[in-house]
């Protein structure tokens, strides 16, 4: 077993003394236990999750789909570049959500503007669905479309080979299809990217990188 146990533990004694967990001698992704919990993964505002080590390749096609849960009005939710500019991005930038392409000819946004500047980061669970397919775009939030046009519609593959960022990224690595620099703060899950036919569900636990990300707990909804 190489990954912790998504689980909370308490009152441990070894040989009936009780271990102090309040003040431990070092701890690393540990988080307190809530007394109301739900399925998901926290991100406590101040790092990001990273994902595929070896790089992962957007090219023609790609379908975003995951579940988010905030109160903040800004903070990046996925972004996968390249040494290049070809990138794709997701971000809640003013409380609208933003999904960037760049095929390497330029960049092209989808935006989604709620009606109220709050209305997506209320502390509820919002679907999100992120489409590329060659040069067109699409972005459905809670069953809303936008698209939008691109004018180089012979640029149609974005070459990506940089792992997965979620949440937000470190501070030596370049997004090209990302404009801001907060963390995200709140809840994910449910995150899977699909090509055509072979669609795949990313565990948190199991990614090369977590900082201020704590995979299969997420507080109860804040009221």
């Amino acid at each position: 077993v190489t990954h912790s146990i998504p689980a909370c533990i308490g009152s441990m004694t070894i040989n009936s003394k009780q271990l102090d967990d309040e003040s431990p001698v070092s701890i690393f992704a540990v988080n307190k236990c809530y007394v109301t919990v739900q399925d998901g993964t926290f991100f406590d505002g101040s790092g990001f999750a990273a994902l595929v080590r070896e790089g992962y390749k957007v090219r023609s096609d790609v379908n975003i789909t995951l579940e988010f849960r905030t109160t903040a009005v800004h903070g990046v939710l996925l972004g996968v570049s390249s040494a290049k500019v070809d990138a794709v991005g997701l971000e809640i930038v003013n409380g609208k959500v933003l999904f960037h392409v760049n095929n390497g000819a330029g960049r092209i946004t989808a935006t989604y503007e709620p009606r109220g500047t709050n209305s997506l980061c209320d502390g509820k669970w919002h679907k999100l669905q992120a489409n590329k397919s060659k040069h067109r775009i699409s972005l459905i939030i809670d069953g809303n479309v936008v698209q939008t046009d691109n004018p180089y519609t012979q640029s149609t593959s974005a070459d990506t080979n940089n792992p997965i960022y979620v949440g937000g990224y470190p501070a030596d690595v370049k997004q090209n299809c990302l404009t801001s620099k907060s963390s995200f703060h709140g809840c994910l899950r449910n995150l899977v990217l699909t090509k055509g036919q072979q669609a795949e569900l990313f565990d948190f636990s199991r990614a090369f990188d977590l900082r201020g990300v704590f995979p299969h707990s997420c507080p109860g909804a804040e009221h």
